[in-house]
């Protein structure tokens, strides 16, 4: 969804995604033919001739180079399967057209990447040149659309380079060419080749085999099972795609790999300008025509469905053709009313744009009516569900570079999506709602889990990305008010990852789930509303953005916790303190029955291993957004003239009472995840290690260069800011505070915690990884920064503050009078040494 997703790209980027296109050539649907079909005309038109007049062309009659025994389909191209040899008959009007060429991974070897990842895409051409076909890579990264000099000059420096030449072996009915093209396939071609994603080695032609061909109208699919030699395990991570863990596969890398070749529009769809105050999937060139600005000009058009109104006249209108998401075959039957419904959740949001019915879910034809119906057609649009242990689901869509239009999309759901929304309903929203109190859910409560993924990632293949901004907006009333969520959902967007109502108690009777919300509404009408021409669709848009300086709902923002502490994953509400006090009381009501949820008599702990994880980790992530806050910043995307600044930092107020806030409750002993109804079920030790990892990320968040010198920013321009020093000096009040008693009691867990926080210190002041960053390159390395601080104050502000906690601790062991003894006192003792150590003292 990324969901833990996503990918635009991503993907994602989670992604960029699968492109589709309007025309129609040949034949309807191709069937699989044994030979037959429309025969080879005959020989070569104008073949070259030798002196004499005798042939020199290698070109072979129809019937030799396609026997009958051939496996023919008819689409786009012809394609003939003549033993392990692919073949395509390309019809001279399909030659100098543009086609989308998309390669991803349908399969792959366990931790090599994962299944449905993109690997590449790029335009490409069918190019006849003599007895030769090129095919050629044909890019629109810089474009110069106007009849003066550099629109020649653009061209003559944006030569289509050549990916492949192929012998023509034959010519078919109307001087349709005859070409090889399975080393295309078989073997590795840098622009398709899926070897980084993989993070494998070359590919190895003689263990790889074509595995299907299918042929539509307007694309055809090709699919192989390759194998890869093993390489560098760094090839995933490196593109995002890997899961590599401690080092991937070790071995040879098989996996089926996905190429898809769809024709794009004959009639190119109008762009619309993207404005970054409004969140969409964009494509981008650099425009040579315009010398205005006196640069060049990067343009990016929003990516979108081409929708238009029936009655151009009506406020609202069925479009032409509408968006149709078929509910996949595959799909498990309980599930598929409920994924339906979560496609046509966007309906309203169209209908704000002026479309009605500009959205639909359908079933698939039965086979017994309709074998030909093909998901992997680029007509149809799908959700699709897939046999995977993944706990995620992503929405890509394939888009028209040349304008942005989205021509097709397959949401993917793997299975076990399911086990992802059901762990984050559990411990985020069970004390509210009863039916999640007792595992395994419902089926009507995972089916409303389900919609509410579809609906997420129906809207990133709308063109929508994460708006990250959405789920700040709301008070802490309206999320525990049951009218306001009913009406408004639990955050503006669905597409933010606002998750469930952690926020709302038992008995408030608030919505749990999100929804489309505002937000969604205003961008489909910002994105989708059409006008009679360009002036009216300038002054339209600008009114519509306009809105956000009146509300926060329609404000969008991509993720940027680690600055802005409005714009955070898994959040909710613009007061992070307040939220998490409210989900941290839910957090001790989920441990309260977490054993009778999770256990039945006769099973083992499974589950409740799976769901104590869960809860650990909902509570890191709230414990996060309340980090964030410090030193952390509001963005306001405002343009020239709407306000006299962007960024506003937080009120130090806000500031010093999350620090408090995490003292009191991230750095005290959480007594209600540890107790021994719980543990002594999970383990025989370790507990310390958890607790210690999860207080230990609230330090190191907390000490960062890059808050410290934001902080320090903040505290040069107003004296009045929650300056470094003073969150130095409330952490080391707080993490050490037994200290202010003479006889301090310092459990197993307080000790961990104090030496966790002087390791960070020390770790600071520690000699500078290998590669040194930018600011220091040059400078011998006896004469850098520590290692953790880089030109912040950040060192400086360690020594200081490992100085303070040694005058601290030595005094305490002088006021024992040499009675210093036990465990405490060897801590205190082994906290000195280690600071002297660092310190260099004597």
């Amino acid at each position: 969804m990324q969901t833990q997703h996503a990918r635009r790209a991503t993907w994602s980027s989670l992604i960029v995604a699968l492109m589709a296109g309007g025309l129609l050539v040949n034949d309807a649907f191709a069937q699989p033919r044994r030979g037959g079909g429309q025969r080879g005309a005959g020989g070569p038109p104008g073949a070259a001739r030798a002196e004499g007049g005798e042939s020199r062309s290698t070109i072979k009659p129809y019937d030799e180079v396609i026997p009958e025994t051939a496996e023919t389909k008819t689409g786009l191209f012809r394609t003939h399967v003549v033993g392990e040899d692919l073949f395509y008959e390309i019809p001279p009007s399909a030659m100098n057209v543009d086609m989308l060429w998309v390669t991803s991974i349908d399969s792959t070897t366990a931790g090599a990447s994962y299944a449905g990842m993109p690997v590449q895409d790029r335009v490409v051409r069918w190019e006849q040149r003599g007895e030769k076909v090129l095919l050629r890579d044909v890019r629109y990264g810089i474009r110069a659309e106007t009849e003066d000099s550099i629109a020649k000059a653009v061209k003559d420096t944006n030569v289509a380079p050549i990916i492949k030449a192929f012998n023509v072996e034959a010519y078919g009915k109307d001087k349709a060419v005859v070409i090889k093209v399975t080393e295309l396939f078989t073997r590795d071609v840098d622009e398709f080749s899926a070897q980084r994603t993989l993070g494998a080695g070359n590919m190895d032609a003689s263990r790889s085999f074509l595995e299907s061909v299918k042929a539509f109208p307007i694309n055809l699919e090709v699919r192989v099972l390759a194998t890869y030699s093993a390489g560098a395990q760094v090839g995933a991570a490196a593109a995002g795609g890997g899961r590599r863990g401690g080092g991937g596969p070790r071995g040879p890398v098989t996996a089926t790999i996905h190429h898809s070749m769809v024709k794009l529009p004959d009639n190119p769809m109008k762009p619309r300008i993207h404005d970054e105050r409004v969140g969409f999937f964009s494509v981008s060139f650099e425009d040579y025509a315009d010398d205005t600005q006196h640069e060049v000009e990067t343009v990016r058009y929003i990516t979108r469905w081409r929708l238009e109104k029936k009655d151009a006249e009506a406020e609202v209108s069925d479009p032409v053709k509408p968006i149709v998401f078929y509910v996949a075959r595959e799909v498990p039957e309980k599930w598929k009313p409920y994924v339906k419904a979560g496609i046509e959740q966007w309906q309203p949001a169209f209908e704000a744009a002026g479309f009605s019915n500009a959205i639909i879910g359908e079933y698939p034809p039965d086979p017994r009516e309709d074998p030909d119906w093909d998901p992997e057609d680029a007509r149809i649009s799908s959700i699709r569900w897939l046999p995977a242990n993944i706990a995620n689901a992503f929405g890509p869509h394939v888009s028209d570079p040349r304008t942005g239009e989205i021509l097709e999309a397959d949401v993917r759901m793997y299975h076990n999506v399911m086990k992802l929304v059901r762990d984050w309903y559990f411990v985020q929203v069970s004390p509210m709602d009863e039916r999640a109190q007792k595992l395994p859910m419902p089926d009507d409560l995972m089916g409303e889990l389900i919609q509410f993924v579809v609906a997420h990632e129906v809207g990133h293949s709308l063109g929508f990305p994460h708006n990250m901004k959405a789920s700040s907006a709301y008070t802490i009333e309206q999320l525990r008010d049951p009218e306001w969520t009913k009406n408004n959902g639990t955050a503006p967007s669905i597409m933010d990852y606002a998750r469930f109502n952690y926020v709302a108690q038992p008995g408030d009777g608030a919505a749990l789930l999100a929804r489309l919300g505002p937000y969604d509404h205003f961008a489909t009408e910002w994105g989708y509303r059409q006008y009679a021409d360009d002036k009216a669709e300038k002054d339209g848009l600008a009114a519509i953005v306009a809105r956000q300086k009146d509300s926060a709902m329609f404000l969008f923002g991509d993720p940027n916790a680690g600055e802005d502490s409005t714009q955070q994953t898994e959040d909710l509400s613009a007061d992070a303190v307040a939220a998490t006090r409210l989900g941290l009381a839910n957090l001790e009501r989920v441990a309260g029955f977490l054993v009778n949820a999770t256990c039945n008599e006769g099973e083992d702990y499974e589950l409740l291993d799976n769901m104590y994880d869960a809860l650990w980790g909902q509570w890191g992530r709230e414990m996060g957004h309340v980090i964030n806050v410090v030193g952390g910043v509001k963005q306001v995307n405002y343009f020239y003239g709407d306000a006299d600044k962007r960024y506003f930092p937080n009120d130090p107020a806000y500031q010093r009472g999350a620090v408090s806030f995490l003292v009191e409750n991230a750095l005290r002993t959480p007594q209600n995840l540890i107790g021994d109804d719980l543990i002594l079920r999970l383990t025989a030790s370790g507990v310390q290690d958890r607790l210690l990892g999860a207080q230990r990320r609230v330090l190191t968040g907390l000490v960062s260069t890059d808050r410290i010198k934001r902080m320090a920013e903040h505290a040069e321009g107003d004296p009045e800011a929650y300056a470094p020093i003073d969150l130095l000096l409330d952490l080391r009040n707080g993490v050490f505070q037994e200290f202010s008693s003479s006889f301090p009691v310092v459990d197993i867990y307080r000790r961990g915690l104090q030496r966790a926080y002087v390791d960070h210190l020390v770790s600071i002041l520690a000699p500078p990884a290998a590669a040194a960053p930018a600011a220091e390159e040059g400078i011998p390395a006896q004469f850098r920064r520590g290692g953790g601080g880089g030109d912040s104050d950040l060192p400086a502000l360690a020594r200081a503050e490992l100085t303070a906690i040694r005058d601290l601790l030595a005094a305490h062991i002088t006021r024992m009078n040499g009675e210093a003894e036990g465990i405490v006192a060897a801590h205190i003792k082994d906290l000195i040494a280690e600071i002297d150590k660092a310190l260099k003292v004597d």
